[in-house]
Formats: C-alpha cells, structure tokens, sequence
C-alpha cells in the first residue's frame, strides 16, 4: 500500500481546515451541500461528456492505483531475466518453455513464448513495443479522465459562485437569505480550486507517473529478452539491465 497518498489527503485537508480555525471560522461554514452537488455535479457531467464510456470507467477503475499501486519491481524482474539467461544458454531457448507458465504477468508470458518459438530479435521487440504503445496510450487516456476532472473543477466552482450571488441578488429585500447566498457562492469556488488542486490534478499526475513506472518495467523486459534472443551473456545482460534500477 502506498501510505502517501492518504496521508497527503488528510494534510491538504487539515491545513485547510486548521486555516479556517485559526482565522476564528467554523467548520460549518465549510460544509455546504448546494455548492457540493454544484462543484461535483458539474464537474461529473462535463468529464462524461468529454470521454467516450470505455474511457471514463478506465479513469475509474485506475482510482485504487493511488493507494495500492501495480508492483514494478525492478529488481525481481531483472533476477528473473538473469534466471531465463542462465537456463537459455544451458539448455537452449526451448527450455525456458516451462517457465512460461509460472511468470505472474500476461506480458512476461507473451515474451518468453515469442522467445520460445524462435521470434528473431527484431520481431520480439515490435510486438512487445507494440503492446507497450498500446498500454501507455489507453492507460494515459484513462488517467487524463482525473486531469480533465481538474481542469473542470475551479471554473465550476465560479459557476457556483455566481449562482450563489443571483440567489443573493434575488432576495436583497430579505436579509435572513442572503447568508446563505454568499455562504454557497464562496464556498463553491472553495471545492472547486480545492478539489481539483488537492485531489483530481494530483491524482491525475500521480497515475501518468505509475503508467511511465509500469512502461519502463516492460521495456526492460524488452531489452532482456531480446539480449537472451542473441544469446548474449548473462553477465553483460546484467550490466545492462542494472542501469534501469537507478
């Protein structure tokens, strides 16, 4: 689990709630549902709008990343590639056939069968590119979902706003609503730069940097295999790999 991201929530949070207290102000004044269903909603129907369905349940489905991540281990993945080298070069690329089955990720499988059934170097490494292309495009559209979520947002929350000073305009002859009016009216432009600032563009930047994680992940992979395909050293495939671990 990555303990930042809840932790940077509930910093962001708290120094704006611990702003409001220390000015004297209360929570209460914080909490207000109109100018909620103004900012989210709004929000919520432009970003539906802009993406196609598939898209937008991607951008939903990515959410989880942000507390518990994909596994990138560089590390492992580099040992594994040294353990198909080593076997490789002691029983030939057909050996590696019952390792196939045992690798925890469709992309590993994808590569050592290529590798297996005898795919030159240059053949390997265009379908796995292929699939990284694919992967980081369809990925970075998802996650574009939360980045436009917070280019939305603030201009939503002037939306509120405004409306919040109409209701003021309307009932000026009332004084008893017009609290309230100007309570929605900032308050809306509050969750609006608040939430795209403190959670969609982080959150939006935070999955685009776990994609490039994961893509870099694979073009290891790629250069691993594709070292194994020319039959090269383990020890110059370890070298060479290592330098992705920086």
């Amino acid at each position: 689990m990555d303990r930042i991201s809840p932790i940077g929530i509930i910093l962001g949070l708290a120094a704006i709630v611990g702003g409001q207290a220390l000015e004297g102000g209360h929570l209460s004044s914080l909490l207000q549902i109109t100018a909620f269903v103004i900012v989210i909603g709004g929000t919520l129907g432009a970003v539906m709008l802009q993406s196609s369905p598939a898209t937008f349940m991607s951008g939903m489905r990515l959410l989880p990343w942000i507390f518990t991540p994909p596994e990138t281990n560089f590390r492992e993945t580099l040992n594994r590639v040294l353990q198909w080298s080593n076997t490789a070069r002691r029983g030939g690329l057909l050996s590696l056939e019952s390792a196939i089955d045992a690798q925890p990720d469709a992309y590993s499988r994808k590569g050592l069968q290529l590798l297996v059934d005898g795919a030159d170097p240059a053949t390997l490494r265009a379908a796995l590119e292929l699939e990284i292309d694919s992967f980081e495009q369809s990925h970075k559209q998802a996650a574009k979902v939360w980045e436009a979520a917070g280019g939305y947002a603030p201009t939503i929350g002037i939306l509120g706003a405004v409306l919040g000073l109409i209701h003021v305009m309307e009932n000026l002859s009332d004084p008893s609503k017009l609290g309230a009016g100007i309570a929605v009216a900032f308050v809306a432009t509050i969750y609006g730069v608040g939430s795209a600032n403190l959670l969609f563009l982080p959150i939006a930047n935070k999955l685009k940097a776990l994609i490039a994680r994961q893509a870099r992940l694979k073009e290891m992979l790629i250069d691993g295999l594709e070292a194994i395909a020319n039959g090269e050293n383990p020890r110059n495939i370890e070298l060479r790999l290592e330098g992705y671990l920086a």
